[in-house]
């Protein structure tokens, strides 16, 4: 194939020309230049990203079920994002999928040819239904693996967000929202490990922080529905109901002990809420919003 014919996260980049013969430091640099310009590709795409954004918190609004759908490196960037939902925003363990071709790796084997088995991806779609949604993930944007995927669960329903580096993917025919990362060629050529996975780490933890938000699960850069499940999240937990509220130490001890550790209806608790029923209703009505509830008491 012809330099002109190569896809973008193919291309030799000029700087790397005699790479290898360079000192280390200059090496380093020139990757962490890479890194950086790798970001800016995320400039244009922040409307898709919030669009992407609202897709997702309409799936945990309406209890389905969010697929991270990839093979290689950006299987890891979407294992990486998904997997620290629960914790982070309180979300259901069973909302979130991870599918990547080959599995999850448990070691360092994950070889390569697992990302043409569009089969294999096409079983993982069995349980999606309307109301689910898909992340779809490629540096090229041809992997067989999610767009295999991205087909049969476009067919049952789902919505589908798609996330490439090549503008003219082929992921993005069947994307409800298309999300290009204009990033440029790696300083390794084809290494999307690098400057691709990098941008697409970024926009995966800006989309779904974004989503945590409009779920109501941040106040004021706080987060609010957290599961306090050790020591320092428990102590975190502590601090935020006193940020919140002003509560002593102890007192916002006693409110996460009287509220389960539910979070949000420890900080109601010590902002004045009579007790736990009162604390619930707050938020219920609040549609599970801190903001709101602590507005009616």
């Amino acid at each position: 194939m012809s330099p002109q014919m190569l896809p973008q996260t193919e291309m030799l980049r000029d700087e790397a020309e005699g790479l290898d013969l360079r000192p280390d430091p200059d090496i380093l640099v020139r990757l962490l230049d890479a890194q950086k310009a790798a970001l800016n590709g995320l400039d244009n795409c922040i409307e898709d990203l919030s669009s992407g954004a609202a897709i997702l918190a309409e799936t945990i609004r309406n209890n389905g079920r969010i697929y991270y759908v990839a093979a290689g490196s950006s299987g890891l960037m979407g294992l990486a994002d998904g997997a620290e939902l629960p914790g982070t925003y309180g979300l259901s363990p069973e909302s979130i999928a991870i599918c990547m071709a080959g599995g999850v790796p448990t070691g360092a084997e994950m070889p390569g040819h697992t990302e043409d088995d569009a089969e294999t991806a096409r079983a993982a779609t069995a349980k999606i239904k309307p109301g689910d949604s898909v992340i779809a993930i490629s540096a090229s944007g041809s992997t067989p693996y999610p767009v295999g995927f991205v087909q049969h669960a476009r067919a049952a329903g789902a919505r589908i967000i798609c996330i490439a580096n090549n503008k003219d993917a082929l992921l993005f025919e069947h994307a409800d929202c298309a999300i290009f990362l204009d990033t440029p060629p790696e300083m390794i050529a084809g290494s999307t490990r690098m400057g691709a996975a990098t941008a697409q780490k970024v926009a995966l933890n800006m989309m779904s922080t974004l989503m945590g938000i409009r779920l109501g699960h941040v106040h004021d850069g706080m987060m609010v529905n957290v599961i306090a499940d050790n020591r320092k999240l428990r102590q975190r937990a502590e601090g935020i109901v006193q940020n919140i509220t002003g509560a002593s130490d102890r007192a916002a001890s006693e409110a996460l002990d009287q509220a389960s550790g539910n979070l949000k209806q420890a900080v109601l608790l010590a902002a004045g809420a009579t007790d736990l029923t009162q604390a619930k209703r707050l938020l219920d009505s609040a549609g599970g919003h801190l903001r709101p509830a602590l507005a009616q008491i």
